[in-house]
């Protein structure tokens, strides 16, 4: 059985001297550990937290990467520029990137090629909105969000790491049952059964709200492999009582 994975997002928070200590923190429990653990951090800090948890039980991720190899492209940052800092993972086609930078299914699908010709494994998220939702869309929004990873990434399908992020749930306070939430994880897992004969490779990750209260629950559904934590990810103690939920 493959370990739970545990992907702390920063998002856009954090200063030199507040990473340190939250890492520091993290660090000083990790004896034990009984889970993959992943700290997706800002870009202007990549170099800083590689320093601190290079050797370590925490791996380093980005928060997006370019969907062009290199050229003239302002303030893009490539898989490979990535990978020169030990980037283990990328967020691809987080919500927040869908809704605020228009990002298309396809865009995010050929974020995930090049993460994954550089070595790097790409977080794809996938979710509905609450308009979705209520409209019952849920199942084909999300089938439909994987579906483009699939068809551009065919036998590599293997090597990525799902999120299941329902938009609704994110910042607001509000979180799916953890009925729901295997409901869906459900619905992605057979779908990606269908594409590769190694699909239970592919971690399916919860993240709409995970925090300290509700991480046990949600992870002891049988196919949810772990968490994209936001919020909770800030706070040291809170962090930790994910990871120890991750049994």
């Amino acid at each position: 059985m493959k370990k739970k994975l545990i992907a702390g997002n920063w998002k856009m928070n954090g200063t030199a001297a507040s990473n340190a200590a939250l890492l520091k923190a993290l660090l000083d429990q990790s004896a034990g550990w009984n889970c993959l653990v992943a700290v997706c951090v800002p870009a202007v800090y990549m170099a800083q937290v590689q320093g601190i948890v290079e050797g370590t039980g925490i791996a380093l991720g980005s928060q997006d990467v370019s969907a062009y190899e290199s050229g003239a492209y302002t303030g893009e940052i490539s898989a490979a520029m990535l990978k020169d800092f030990g980037t283990r993972y990328a967020i691809v086609g987080h919500s927040e990137r869908r809704q605020y930078h228009g990002e298309t299914d396809a865009i995010v699908a050929t974020k995930a090629t090049r993460a994954l010709a550089a070595g790097i494994t790409p977080i794809v998220c996938v979710g509905e909105t609450l308009a979705e939702r209520e409209s019952g869309r849920t199942e084909e929004v999300v089938k439909r969000q994987l579906a483009a990873v699939i068809h551009a990434n065919g036998h590599c399908i293997s090597e990525i790491v799902v999120a299941y992020e329902p938009v609704w749930a994110i910042g607001t306070g509000k979180t799916a049952t953890p009925e729901m939430a295997q409901q869906v994880h459900a619905v992605l897992r057979a779908q990606l059964q269908a594409a590769s004969e190694h699909a239970d490779r592919v971690h399916i990750l919860y993240g709409g709200s995970m925090n300290a209260a509700n991480a046990e629950q949600l992870l002891a559904q049988p196919d949810i492999d772990g968490g994209l934590v936001g919020g909770a990810a800030l706070k040291a103690a809170d962090f930790l009582s994910i990871i120890a939920a991750a049994k």
